[in-house]
């Protein structure tokens, strides 16, 4: 089982980054909308959170990251 990071990989952790990030973005916006004050720690916990949850999704759904054997 090889774990390195190839570019499609890579690509896709950065991608899925960048929509964890953008779905971060609207629970910030979505809660400063219901007049909720919003820390940075707790922003910070929002956009990173999702962020994170995003390149491991991008990672794992690779083609070519599955463990099965093709015959």
């Amino acid at each position: 089982m090889s774990s390195s990071l190839t570019p499609p990989r890579i690509s896709a952790a950065f991608v899925g980054a960048l929509v964890g990030a953008a779905a971060g973005i609207l629970l910030v916006a979505a809660a400063g909308s219901f007049a909720i004050t919003v820390s940075g720690a707790f922003a910070g916990l929002v956009l990173g959170v999702p962020a994170l949850a995003g390149m491991v999704v991008g990672v794992a759904v690779t083609p070519g990251s599955t463990r099965s054997k093709s015959r």
